[in-house]
């Protein structure tokens, strides 16, 4: 079977792995912080703060920006479920900014129109998580401006989108943003095994972060009820969790990040030679806008209107010539734990018509020519 998506680990990860368990530490020592240093160097930010998990990264920085009960998350309704699931986890409500069809990212249109209709009612959101879809941005500077104009904060989940670009410069500088995250799962451009991080250039919510993933602790003087007891002393002055990431992890993170951009080249050879093909077929994939470039963590392709009848017999035959074809995503809110919340399927439209044309096929720095013209001739022998 071919993958969707696969990580490629080199020697080199695996000494660098190696190297620390033969060390003394196989968690909170010097590698973590060494990552979190190479990430945000690489993105241009200030600071930092590896996790566990995207989801956990995604989590805190809710919390950081003081996310609660009462007040109200947006994010895209075509992402996987953590990105809204964030904001349930710390008791605000959640909604959904409709996608735009030929990106597959957030409306600006659709969210400015929902952003006038909720000044009106006094329901304006606190946080709103624009997700970089498949690997490409979504319209950030709009979308701050936006954020200037109603008064919200902005984290980028930019899972799929470590190595990518907006307006020349590399997401995750956080110019448009307030925390973006990132996710090293291992189908994503590069990984940590499991792991995610958060990055930010404003140094309380970098404090807050790291306090945040290590339950709520500090051992800085200056953030304690009182003087300090002596080198063992530390303070938990906050309810946190315990979403370190492992030496293990940053090491191997490390490792990958030395190849992150020779990865990034590779995927977007792949989608061009994809996009090339697929211009005689009733296909179409999805608009990279001009001020972007992708780090194509997927390509996904959508069927013509008269075609999409097809779409679930395509995702099934590619699979039984042994082509891993799949969806990204299912719409959040039609999730039966969001349906009984409230939402139908019907409010958000071009979410639901994505849903019945879209379909993903592999690209991952592994796949070689030869599987991409097979996956090429069979998706046209499909059609």
């Amino acid at each position: 079977m071919i993958p969707y998506g696969k990580q490629l680990i080199s020697q080199a990860d695996i000494d660098s792995v190696v190297a620390v368990l033969q060390s003394d530490w196989l968690t909170q020592g010097p590698k973590v912080p060494a990552f979190e240093a190479a990430i945000a160097n690489y993105c241009n930010a200030q600071y930092g703060i590896a996790v566990n998990s995207a989801t956990s990264a995604l989590h805190i920085a809710c919390l950081a920006l003081n996310v609660s009960e009462g007040d109200t998350v947006w994010t895209s309704p075509i992402s996987f479920v953590a990105s809204a699931n964030c904001a349930l986890y710390c008791g605000a409500k959640v909604d959904f900014v409709d996608i735009d069809l030929a990106t597959g990212n957030m409306s600006v249109s659709a969210l400015t129109d929902k952003l006038i209709s909720a000044k009106q009612n006094n329901c304006l959101p606190k946080v709103v998580i624009p997700v970089h879809l498949a690997g490409q941005s979504c319209d950030m500077k709009a979308i701050y401006d936006l954020s200037k104009q109603y008064g919200f904060k902005i984290i980028e989940d930019a899972s799929h989108a470590i190595g990518a670009q907006y307006n020349g410069n590399k997401v995750g500088c956080c110019e448009f943003s307030d925390i973006t995250v990132f996710s090293f799962h291992p189908v994503k451009i590069i990984t940590s095994a499991e792991g995610g991080m958060a990055v930010t250039n404003n140094q309380q919510l970098a404090k807050k972060l790291q306090r945040l993933r290590s339950h709520g602790i500090t051992n800085d003087p200056n953030e304690m009820t009182e003087p300090s007891h002596g080198p063992w002393y530390y303070q938990q002055i906050e309810l946190g969790f315990n979403y370190r990431m492992t030496e293990l992890q940053a090491a191997l993170g490390l490792s990958q990040l030395d190849k992150l951009d020779e990865f990034v080249t590779t995927r977007n050879a792949f989608a061009i030679s994809y996009s090339n093909a697929f211009e005689t077929m009733p296909l179409s994939h999805l608009k990279q806008l001009t001020q972007c470039y992708s780090s194509y963590h997927l390509y996904v392709v959508k069927l013509a209107d008269e075609h999409s009848h097809l779409h679930r017999h395509i995702i099934e035959q590619l699979r039984s010539k042994g082509i891993v074809s799949h969806l990204h995503y299912i719409p959040i809110h039609t999730q039966p734990f969001y349906k009984a919340m409230g939402f139908k399927d019907s409010d958000y439209p071009n979410a639901m018509k994505y849903y019945k044309t879209a379909f993903t096929i592999p690209l991952h720095p592994q796949l070689t020519e030869q599987e991409q013209s097979y996956i090429i001739n069979e998706v046209g022998k499909l059609l």
